[in-house]
């Protein structure tokens, strides 16, 4: 619905009340020769009717083509419910709500999606969001290094199945502030973090992400155990979908991982050609002091009545930007209202049924891409529902064959380690049917015996 909050008459009552004759009069201060009658470039209005047939039409050259890729943003099945309250007027236009007392609404709902991420993840305390998966990796460093103030060594340890992406936003965000990132060896048969390398200097953090990136699973309690022996932090990034199946980041080892952040564009967030997701992050109750971004809070008011309201707020966030935790003060609140609607309708039954039916379709995409002459599982071991599988000739050639036939075949994760030459990551979620998952094998299958009959 359009919002325009005053009519012609409160406009002509305010413009008289400070003694305007027009809405021009206060602008006046543009200089004449500045102003323009007409956009000679932009063509003439269109009426919604029309706008709709032109952005639908738009739409249609992207076409539906089957979808198996992965890598850090995932197709699921999102209720139609979750957009069509998430953009009515009170929500998507909702402000940052600094008035506690003009946003009740919007609060509880942040609350809320608070209450559900600590729930996923095992750990007390959550902020109400912050850019993207990346940067949120950026900002548990830094969260990390304040933190662990005994430790002056400014090293962050990075497994090896950590999102090469996430690792270069981090380093464009915290690499000029004294920081560095390093990478723990790979077990070449697993995939997974090879611990018997000698680390002399106990690092100030180390981060897992479970699942891998490659689609393995860490031994997440032996790595947090590593590290907390140690006196290193442990941050945790995670899938919320996984962990309605997977050990949450707070039970991890003997004490439980201090931070966990991660994208939140699987709960209900589409898409959408890259973005805007958002990020989250949860973090043990003693290290929320140096938590960034925001917190929504549940108090009383003084009738008694319960309330809401942003707590734990510094005010160098707005005034004295130097001493802030973190000068990312806002927070994707859009994407986490469709992410809290989500959550709510689905509850952690549906959220545990999705997993399930993603962890089957991706175990039988595996199985019948496995039977392929020239296509193996790059590392053994479970998975959730990513695997990188091995070909026995370059990527994209094969991903360009696909994408004739309308499927969107997998990430080439040539280039992104020496290990992972000629590797394909394939995803297979809720969203795909038995027929899809044919399809696409059969669709690699013919791709791999046109090749050898050229060859032949």
């Amino acid at each position: 619905m359009p919002f325009i909050p005053h009519t012609e008459d409160d406009t002509r009552e305010m413009l008289a009340a400070i003694g305007a004759p027009d809405l021009d009069a206060l602008f006046d201060e543009i200089p004449a020769d500045l102003l323009i009658n007409s956009l000679d470039g932009v063509p003439a209005a269109m009426s919604e009717m029309e706008i709709t047939r032109l952005m639908r039409r738009r739409a249609a050259r992207d076409g539906a083509p089957l979808c198996f890729i992965g890598a850090g943003a995932y197709e699921h099945h999102i209720p139609q419910a979750v957009w069509d309250i998430a953009t009515r007027g009170e929500f998507y236009s909702a402000y940052t709500p600094y008035q506690a007392e003009a946003s009740q609404g919007t609060l509880q709902t942040i609350y809320e999606y608070q209450t559900m991420i600590t729930e996923l993840t095992g750990l007390d305390v959550s902020n109400a969001s912050l850019y993207d998966g990346a940067s949120a990796l950026a900002e548990a460093a830094l969260m990390a290094v304040r933190t662990n103030r005994k430790n002056k060594s400014g090293r962050i340890l990075l497994a090896p199945g950590v999102n090469p992406t996430y690792e270069m936003v981090a380093l464009a965000i915290a690499g000029s502030q004294g920081i560095t990132f390093e990478r723990v060896p790979m077990d070449g048969v697993t995939g997974n973090a090879d611990m018997s390398f000698n680390d002399e200097e106990a690092p100030v953090a180390l981060v897992i992400q479970q699942p891998a990136f490659p689609g393995t699973l860490e031994d997440v309690d032996r790595l947090t155990n590593w590290a907390h022996e140690r006196g290193t932090l442990v941050i945790a990034i995670v899938n919320p979908i996984s962990l309605a199946l997977l050990k949450a980041p707070g039970h991890w080892g003997e004490d439980g991982a201090d931070i966990a952040c991660g994208e939140g564009q699987p709960l209900g967030v589409p898409l959408s050609s890259g973005g805007p997701y958002f990020g989250f992050m949860t973090c043990k109750h003693k290290h929320v002091r140096q938590m960034p971004g925001r917190i929504v809070g549940r108090t009383t008011d003084l009738d008694g009545e319960p309330g809401f309201t942003l707590t734990l707020q510094a005010r160098e966030q707005h005034i004295r930007r130097s001493k802030a935790t973190s000068n990312i003060c806002t927070n994707q609140g859009l994407m986490v209202t469709a992410a809290t609607i989500y959550m709510s309708l689905l509850g952690f039954e549906g959220l545990r049924q999705i997993a399930l039916r993603s962890l089957q379709a991706t175990t039988r995409l595996v199985a019948g891409l496995t039977t392929i002459d020239g296509v193996s599982r790059l590392f053994e071991g479970p998975h959730f529902h990513e695997v990188a599988v091995q070909l026995n000739r370059p990527v994209a050639p094969v991903l360009g064959a696909l994408a004739a036939r309308d499927i969107l075949g997998g990430y080439d994760l040539s280039g992104s380690h020496p290990s992972f030459e000629d590797a394909l990551l394939v995803c297979a979620t809720e969203t795909k049917t038995d027929a899809d998952i044919d399809a696409y094998v059969a669709a690699v299958a013919e791709i791999f015996a046109e090749e050898r009959g050229h060859s032949a």
